[in-house]
């Protein structure tokens, strides 16, 4: 999968080159390039498409000095540019998250964010964008089935965002979460237990819980001994 082109829309110069530089820290992304509002954006979206680099993503402040954000995203639906969106802005009334849903903005970004935080949104989005090219969809086939349509959607949202099943807590979520990223090879439930001290039931819980909401793998182990088991690995871009 080729890198993702980006273009960060921001007014503010420190901010701009803020996101610029979390955008090149991340692997799977290139800034395409950088602008100060709405007219420029839509410029050079439209100029980056001619000369056969589009931008696949656009990093979208909301408050910008000529144009607000919702109209900058129906701007570019209405010019048939299909680049993705991730709002990035400090606006956080309901309507306006709303509008941005329904216009097609596939992430909402709250300003003051931690690189942590930016690093998990993309990461998501890039998931998102795999998931949907991936050739385990079925060679020659057009279209998806539902649990694949439903895969990558979940990998939209970061685990922390959905609602945690009954018995189930953030804190030891975020320990099995940060066990797993630790490892490059996948992991049993046994394994998880043994390393953060809990129940297997317990690990099994939320290693099932974090498959089921597209942020990490599941598949049979195969050739150990006893009760046959999944292992479960980090799904990085």
């Amino acid at each position: 999968m080729t890198d993702i082109r980006v273009l960060v829309v921001e007014d503010e110069p420190v901010a701009s080159a803020a996101h610029a530089a979390y955008v090149g820290r991340m692997a799977g992304f290139t800034v395409a390039g950088t602008a100060p509002d709405g007219q420029s954006a839509l410029r050079l979206l439209t100029d980056l498409a001619a000369a056969g680099q589009p931008v696949e993503l656009v990093l979208l402040d909301m408050n910008l000095p000529d144009l607000h954000g919702l109209d900058i995203a129906r701007r570019m639906r209405a010019a048939g540019i299909l680049a993705d969106i991730i709002a990035i802005t400090a606006v956080r009334e309901v309507a306006i998250v709303r509008s941005a849903v329904a216009i097609g903005v596939v992430q909402y970004l709250i300003k003051p964010f931690t690189f942590a935080t930016f690093e998990d949104k993309l990461s998501s989005y890039r998931l998102f964008r795999q998931q949907l090219a991936s050739p385990e969809a079925g060679a020659g086939r057009t279209g998806a089935s539902q649990s694949e349509v439903d895969q990558a959607f979940a990998s939209l949202r970061a685990p922390s965002e959905l609602p945690l099943p009954k018995g189930l807590s953030v804190s030891t979520l975020d320990s099995v979460q940060t066990y797993l990223k630790q490892h490059s090879e996948s992991v049993s439930a046994t394994e998880v237990m043994a390393a953060l001290g809990m129940s297997r039931v317990t690990a099994r819980r939320y290693l099932e819980y974090l498959a089921d909401a597209g942020r990490v793998s599941r598949a049979p182990r195969y050739g150990t001994p006893g009760r046959p088991e999944n292992e479960y690995g980090w799904k990085r871009p």
